[in-house]
């Protein structure tokens, strides 16, 4: 693999600019949804005289967190994706120091 030279402090550089989104929240959001869905399945199932409604809700929330999270994940990497066609190539001019002394930096 090559590596580029540095370019210098005053020559202009090429960089690549795109909105890429946060997988935490991603996978937070997806968490989410798993413990919605298990909170709505548990409402859904019918009583039961051999578990409480606690543990069957601590039962279904344990088997959609995992599949939550994964959807999440698989939602943020589909808008990375995304976000790389968009990208754009912009050209950054680095500009001088206030204090500093241009006659000092030629020489």
């Amino acid at each position: 693999m090559t590596s580029q030279p540095e370019p210098t402090a005053g020559e202009p550089r090429k960089l690549n600019v795109r909105r890429a989104p946060k997988y935490v929240p991603f996978l937070i959001a997806g968490a989410l949804v798993g413990v919605v869905a298990a909170a709505i399945f548990t409402s859904m199932a019918p009583p039961s005289e051999q578990f409480t409604t606690s543990s069957i809700f601590g039962f279904f929330t344990v088997l959609l967190l995992v599949p939550g999270v994964i959807l999440g994940a698989a939602l943020a990497l589909i808008l990375d994706k995304r976000s790389l066609r968009r990208s754009k190539t912009l050209v950054a001019q680095p500009l001088p120091d206030e204090g500093s002394n241009p006659e000092a930096e030629i020489a």
